[in-house]
């Protein structure tokens, strides 16, 4: 059996802890946010109109992305590092495929997705691993497929490491993050950048990419 880097294990274990508190905290967190749905509606948008095909929402925590996504139309599946958040999912959503796994070494066939969103998933990656991340991606992505990332945002600074609430966690420049992106065979489609609501600490960042 493969081991996880430790920042893994240290990741998938604390998600574990507050995995309860995390799903109830985030029950309806769209409903307020009009960008942040609007950057969801592209995204199904443009996989719909490309064909469709298997979307996977990756690091999808307790499902309610999945979900939203698939009201949209998509066929999509949830996967996540943390046994317990992958538990809460499948309760709370029993006609959805969640599965255990993580986005480094994913279980999946080359090119056989048409999407993917990773939805505050890689923000936890040492910056020096992302790029076997974005690799990955493409191994899975089909050609035309599109990758979408919501992110916190740096706001001018370098990659910015910060007290997350669950565990250590990572800012990005926008223009950074689609940088390493392009290197891994992506092309940008769009950005959103919105400011902090009430509660963030933040400004939030949204790239949509196209494997080439």
């Amino acid at each position: 059996m493969t081991e996880h880097p430790s920042y893994l294990t240290a990741t998938a274990n604390a998600y574990d802890a507050v995995a309860a508190l995390y799903a109830d905290l985030f029950q309806g967190a769209l409903n307020d946010q009009p960008l942040d749905r609007a950057a969801l509606d592209v995204f199904a948008e443009v996989v719909r109109t490309a064909g469709g095909g298997p979307v996977a929402e990756l690091g999808c925590g307790p499902g309610y992305v999945t979900a939203y996504l698939r009201k949209l139309g998509l066929d999509i599946f949830g996967l996540d590092l943390s046994p317990v958040m992958i538990d809460l999912a499948r309760e709370a959503y029993p006609d959805l495929r969640f599965e255990v796994g993580s986005m480094d070494a994913l279980d999946l066939a080359d090119g056989g997705l048409r999407g993917i969103v990773s939805w505050y998933s890689v923000i936890h990656t040492p910056p020096q691993d992302l790029p076997t991340y974005f690799r990955e991606f493409r191994r899975v992505l089909a050609p035309g497929g599109h990758l979408l990332l919501g992110f916190f945002e740096s706001e001018g600074e370098p990659v910015t490491p910060f007290d997350h609430k669950v565990t250590l966690a990572y800012r990005w420049p926008i223009d950074e993050l689609a940088a390493l992106a392009r290197a891994a065979d992506f092309v940008e489609v769009g950005r959103v950048l919105r400011e902090p609501h009430a509660g963030e600490r933040f400004r939030q960042g949204r790239l949509l990419m196209r494997r080439q």
